[in-house]
Formats: C-alpha cells, sequence, structure tokens
C-alpha cells in the first residue's frame, strides 16, 4: 500500500518537472541573480552631479565613484553665506567619504546647508547605482569639538559674536585671562551674517565728503528713531564712543573699511562706514584673528547654561555643556554675557509680540535663541523692551534671508513700488516704517526698481554677486531691457510704474520729492537695463534684552549691580528703544563691548 502510495507521487512529480519548467526556472534564476547583483551596492565608476536646495539657494556637488566607494566630493556652486556655512560645506562631505556612510549629523548652526550637502550627495549616487539605502544606514561623524583642558579664568564671555569678541579682546589686553564660550560650531552670530556697516558721527570718510555731522545729531537721530523709548544716558555713550569704536576697529584691530559711505533710513545724514566686502565677515575675521592674538581662549560648541555663585554672593562660576560634557568654568574677575538677542526663538518672539508669529521668516543667525536672556533673569537680572521687534524691509520671500542686493537703496538711488506700480513710502524711512508699509499692500511684498546706473554706482551685483545670481535664477530678480519687460516678470502695472518713474525723474529734476520728501540726493532714472527685486519684511533685531547701565554692568529688576557680571550688544535692552536705525547695531558692539570687556576686569 505504501509502495503504490509512494509511487503515484514520484510519477506525478516527474509529469510537473519538464525540461521546459526547468529551463524556465534557470532563467528565472538567473534573472533574479542578475537584479541583486545589481542592486547590491555595486557601482559604476564615474563623477556625478547632484543638486539640492540649501538655505539661500541651490547646492551643487560633484560625486567620483571608484571601486564601489565615494572616492570624492566637491561642492561646485553655492549661495550659501560666507563664514556660517563653510563648516558645513566641508565637514559634511570629508565625513561621507571617510564613512562611505550618508547618515550625518548636522552642523550645528547650518542645519539647512548640511542637509542640502547630504540631499545633493544622494542626488548624484543615484545615478552611479551604488546602494544609497544601504549608505544611508552607516553613520558618519562630524570632528569633535577642542577639549577642555583648563576651566580657571579670569574672565569668562559667554557669546562668540561681535560682542563678546570685542569684550574678550579689550579685557585680554588689560592682562586678564579669558575664555570665550561660543555654542555654534563657528564664531560670528548676527554679526557674521550682517553687511558689517557701523554709523560712526565725524568719521574719516564724512571729513573727506564734506558732511557735517556730530555725536549730538547722532544721539538725537537714536532718540527720534526709537520714538524716545531709549535710555537717554546709554544712547549718550553709543554716540560719544561710536568713533573711537570705529577707530579703535581701523587701526588695532585691522579692519579694512570701503571707501565710500551708505546712507541708512532714519539717519539724518550718511555716516555709515562699510567694512570690506561690504560683509561682517570681515569684522569676525580681524576680531577672531585679534583675539588669538590676544591669548584668548576660545572655545567653540560651548553652550553656557547656568552663571553661579560658588561663594554663594558673587557670580564667578559659568556652567556649561561641552563636547556633551558638563563643565564648570570659574571666573574670578567676573562674567560677560554676549550671546545675542532672540529673533530665532519663535516661542519667545511670540511670547512677547503675537505678530512675530511663524507666518514671518527671519534673518537671524541660528544661535539667536535669547540663551543670555534666560541666563541672566535667572540671576534676578531685569529686562526692557522686550516687545519691540525689528523686521527689515527687504528679505528674501523664501528664506527670510536678509538681502544685500537690496542696499542699491541706501545708496539713495532706486524706489519701492507695490503690484500695482506705485511708490507706497519713503525708500529712506526708518526700517519699521518700511516693513509696516509693505505689509499693508495688496499682496504683501514690495518691489524694488532701479536702473543701470544706479547698478554701476552701487556694484551689488559685483559685491554680492552670489546673492545676485541666486536671486536671478530663483526668479526674484529680473534683468531687462525695457521697464514695460521687467514689469511684465511680476505681473506689474507696467503703465502705471512707467508713471511713478516719470513723476520721480521730475522730481529728482527739481529738487524735492513731493510723494514722500526723500531723504538724501535725488536721481533720475536713465537708460535700461533695469531691474526689479522682490523682498518682504523678516525679523532681523530684537531691540529688548537685559538691562545695564553706562558701565555696561549687569542690572537687577531694581536696577542694582548685579556683581561681577556685565553684558553687551543684543542681549542688552534700552539702547535703541522701538527701533533700531540701520548701523547702529555695529556701533552698540563695539561701543558696550568695550566697556564690558574693560569693566569686568578687577
Amino acid at each position: 500500500m505504501k509502495n503504490i502510495t509512494y509511487n503515484k507521487v514520484v510519477n506525478k512529480l516527474r509529469g510537473k518537472f519538464t525540461v521546459k519548467k526547468v529551463l524556465k526556472g534557470l532563467l528565472f534564476s538567473l534573472v533574479l541573480f542578475l537584479l541583486v547583483a545589481c542592486t547590491s551596492g555595486a557601482g559604476k565608476d564615474g563623477t556625478y552631479e547632484g543638486e539640492a536646495k540649501g538655505a539661500n539657494g541651490p547646492i551643487k556637488v560633484s560625486v567620483t565613484v571608484k571601486k564601489d566607494k565615494i572616492e570624492d566630493i566637491k561642492i561646485v556652486e553655492s549661495s550659501e553665506t560666507d563664514g556660517v556655512s563653510d563648516l558645513a560645506l566641508k565637514q559634511i562631505p570629508e565625513a561621507i567619504v571617510t564613512a562611505q556612510g550618508l547618515d550625518v549629523d548636522a552642523v550645528s548652526g547650518a542645519s539647512s546647508t548640511s542637509n542640502a550637502v547630504v540631499d545633493a550627495v544622494k542626488n548624484a549616487l543615484e545615478k552611479s547605482g551604488l546602494d544609497i539605502a544601504a549608505m544611508s544606514k552607516v553613520k558618519a561623524s562630524l570632528p569633535k569639538a577642542k577639549e577642555v583642558s583648563k576651566t580657571d579664568y579670569d574672565v569668562v564671555v559667554i557669546g562668540g559674536g561681535g560682542a563678546g569678541l570685542t569684550a574678550a579682546i579689550t579685557a585680554a589686553e588689560k592682562g586678564a585671562d579669558v575664555v570665550l564660550l561660543e555654542k555654534l560650531p563657528v564664531l560670528g552670530g548676527n554679526t557674521m551674517i550682517s553687511g558689517g556697516e557701523m554709523a560712526a558721527p565725524g568719521n574719516w570718510l564724512q571729513e573727506k565728503e564734506g558732511i557735517k555731522d556730530s555725536k549730538d545729531q547722532f544721539y538725537e537721530d537714536i532718540i527720534k528713531g526709537g520714538d524716545a523709548e531709549n535710555d537717554p544716558a546709554l544712547v549718550r555713550v553709543l554716540a560719544d564712543n561710536a568713533l573711537s569704536g570705529a577707530e579703535w576697529l581701523r587701526d588695532d584691530v585691522k579692519v579694512e573699511f570701503e571707501d565710500y559711505l551708505l546712507f541708512f533710513g532714519g539717519h539724518s545724514v550718511k555716516r555709515s562706514l562699510v567694512p570690506k566686502d561690504a560683509s561682517g565677515a570681515e569684522l569676525i575675521k580681524k576680531l577672531e584673528k585679534k583675539a588669538k592674538d590676544s591669548k584668548v581662549t576660545i572655545l567653540t560648541e560651548a553652550d553656557a547654561k547656568k552663571i553661579s555663585a560658588s561663594n554663594g554672593k558673587e557670580f564667578d562660576q559659568v556652567e556649561a555643556k561641552v563636547n556633551d560634557k558638563d563643565v564648570t568654568f570659574t571666573a574670578k574677575d567676573g562674567i560677560v554675557i554676549a550671546s545675542g538677542g532672540f529673533g530665532s526663538n519663535l516661542e519667545m518672539r511670540k511670547k512677547y509680540n503675537k505678530d512675530m508669529d511663524e507666518k514671518i521668516l527671519a534673518t537671524t543667525s541660528a544661535g539667536s535663541m535669547g540663551d543670555g536672556i534666560l541666563i541672566g533673569e535667572a540671576i534676578g537680572a531685569g529686562t526692557t523692551d522686550m516687545e519691540y521687534i525689528q523686521t527689515y524691509p527687504t528679505c528674501d520671500p523664501e528664506t527670510g534671508r536678509l538681502l544685500y542686493v537690496g542696499d542699491v537703496r541706501m545708496e539713495g538711488r532706486s524706489i519701492l513700488v507695490n503690484k500695482e506700480g506705485k511708490r507706497f513710502v519713503e525708500e529712506l524711512e526708518r526700517r519699521d516704517v518700511i516693513s509696516k508699509a509693505v505689509t499693508k499692500q495688496s499682496d504683501g511684498f514690495s518691489y524694488m526698481f532701479w536702473d543701470q546706473s544706479a547698478m554701476d554706482a552701487s556694484k551689488v551685483d559685483k559685491t554680492h554677486k552670489k546673492e545676485y545670481d541666486s536671486l536671478v535664477d530663483r526668479g526674484l530678480l529680473v534683468k531687462a531691457d525695457t521697464v514695460e519687460e521687467a514689469a511684465k516678470h511680476f505681473e506689474i502695472d507696467a503703465k502705471e510704474l512707467q508713471t511713478t518713474i516719470d513723476n520721480y525723474n521730475k522730481y529728482a529734476k527739481d529738487g524735492k520729492d513731493l510723494e514722500f520728501n526723500k531723504r538724501g540726493e535725488l536721481v533720475a532714472f536713465g537708460e535700461g537695463p533695469y531691474y526689479i527685486m522682490k523682498s518682504i519684511p523678516a525679523v532681523h533685531h530684537t531691540m529688548g534684552g537685559l538691562t545695564i547701565n553706562t558701565k555696561a554692568q549687569l542690572l537687577d529688576g531694581d536696577k542694582n549691580p548685579i556683581p561681577n557680571v556685565y553684558a553687551a550688544g543684543e542681549v542688552t535692552g534700552d539702547v535703541h528703544g522701538t527701533n533700531r536705525l540701520g548701523s547702529d547695531a555695529i556701533a552698540d558692539i563695539i561701543v558696550f563691548g568695550r566697556i564690558a570687556g574693560d569693566g569686568v576686569v578687577k
């Protein structure tokens, strides 16, 4: 019975496995093998290009593959901010090549740039045949920050922007042993991403151009610009010391300045000095060198969390997180808080000003989270003017980044129009006034118009070439031979725009702006090409912060000095009132940074 059943089964199976079917099975197996082989990570040697959107525009990379490995990654094109993005553009490719992996943590403060580099590399690798899914599971580690070898100092400075570096240098030059703690991997803060322009009354270029100015006139401009909500004593110190601060930058720090001035809105005269390449990077680069020459210990990725008092009376300790370790630094003489404002802290913005919500983009550094304000409040420091949050009127509609191509406005060689082709505000008004006027327009945008002669005079297409090219590529700036063609790009009423231009040219001829009484010299528009740039307001500066006195000492809620603690820069309040005038921030950080650095040393 058993044998009969067995034979039947065998015979049945034999019938199924015909030669034809066996061949089909082998063919299927072969195809399957080839498919597996093709997707197992085997890559084709060659160089491949990839692209992804960064913080300011496209990032393009070239990736060289050899023997199933990534041999090299090069950044071909980038519109990212110099200084801020440099570390990400360097470290991310190096980490990927070293680890042969794509699981890379973003460089702190440059997340958009970091992620874009990784995405661009993936985009390139898709063309190579390498197994991206497998590589995405391999961890690629970034270099670690410098290990802490010493914790006892005379002075501890919190924040590595312009104010912090200035305070550290000043203290070190008085003989103090100084450590500067910066939470991001790079120095600079908002100073790095600014234009670096500095208001200074009676400066050397004003003398050269025959511009009459004075400390008193500057003082009045600051008070008026802040709607008299400023502390007059602090404004007096700023006005009286701005020029000596600029001379210190030029003569001691060796900052190079351009041979021209800018006329920022709200100022009564042209008084703003411009650093080399119209970039705050020039200031930070030179301040960093000066700090190192002055033997300041600089620690990046050192996140200050708390100030404490070892003796229960005078604050002499800073507790920080360095390389994921808790480290306590001792400050024998004192501490300077110079960690910037809170423009990038959405929740903090909304807490103090409900209008500054998620609908408003920001120009500010990723580090502008209000850390220093919170640290100060924890030890009883008072705050002031927290509701006053400034927006910059001409920023990138996609990223919120401040548009330096728009500096043609400070040359007095452009006009702002709306979708209907009409002017709606004085182009050299205060930032807050212009910003509010923009938000009231039918589409919430402004359109800056200028001609070729203005471009030649301002040179913004050359000085800020990366930004200019990015704006053109993304359709946010148009260059056209005729007014009509330029207007058509943004669907602006061309006929009304031409009428606006004709009226403005008449005002220039007569020497009087009958619509908005524009300050400065009126220059008529001439021949094309013509330019129009689209922009929006974005959060740029927080006027509020910790309360200080004229000696930069941190004050408690009753306006009494808190022992051993000083503050300078955007982390403080009461200097600018409701609104900061353009180029006054650099004057502020240098003047009070020097005062804090001098005062903290015993």
